[in-house]
C-alpha cells in the first residue's frame, strides 16, 4: 500500500512534465547579412534627398568610365573582400549599390552587409537606368 501513493505522486509528475510547453531551442542558426532590394525609381528618389548617402557603382574601371551614375563613386565588386572599403568608412551611411545589369551589385551588397554595414539598398543595373549617365 506504500507503493501507491508514490506511484500516483510519479505518474502526476510526468504528467505535468509532459504538458508544459517545451523550452525554445537556442537561435544557433546563422542568419545571412541583408541589404535591401529596392527598383530605380526609389533610387532616384534616395538620390534627390540630402542625406548622406552615396552611390557605389560596384563595375570594372573601364565599364564605370564608359558611363556611370552622376556622383557615383567606383568600388569594384572584386576588390571588396574581408577589409572595409576605404571610400566607405560609416558604416551606418546610406549605400545606393549599382552594377551593369544587378548580378555584382547583389554579390558587393551582400558582401558589405557581412562586413555590418547596415543601411545598404541595391537598385540593379545601369543597362535599366533611364537616369543621367556621365561618360570620362
Amino acid at each position: 500500500m506504500k507503493k501507491r501513493p508514490i506511484l500516483v505522486f510519479l505518474l502526476l509528475l510526468f504528467f505535468i512534465a509532459g504538458c508544459s510547453a517545451p523550452a525554445p531551442a537556442a537561435d544557433t542558426e546563422k542568419r545571412e547579412p541583408t541589404f535591401h532590394q529596392i527598383s530605380q525609381e526609389e533610387a532616384k528618389e534616395m538620390m534627390a534627398k540630402d542625406d548622406g548617402h552615396v552611390v557605389v557603382d560596384v563595375r570594372r574601371q573601364d565599364e564605370y568610365d564608359a558611363g556611370h551614375i552622376p556622383g557615383a563613386i567606383l568600388i569594384p565588386n572584386e576588390s571588396i573582400g574581408f577589409d572595409s572599403p576605404e571610400a566607405l568608412p560609416d558604416y551606418n551611411q546610406i549605400i545606393l549599390i549599382y552594377c551593369r545589369t544587378g548580378n555584382r551589385s547583389k554579390q558587393a551588397a551582400q558582401k558589405l552587409a557581412g562586413m555590418g554595414y547596415t543601411s545598404i539598398y541595391e537598385f540593379g543595373g545601369i543597362t535599366t537606368w533611364n537616369g543621367d549617365v556621365v561618360t570620362d
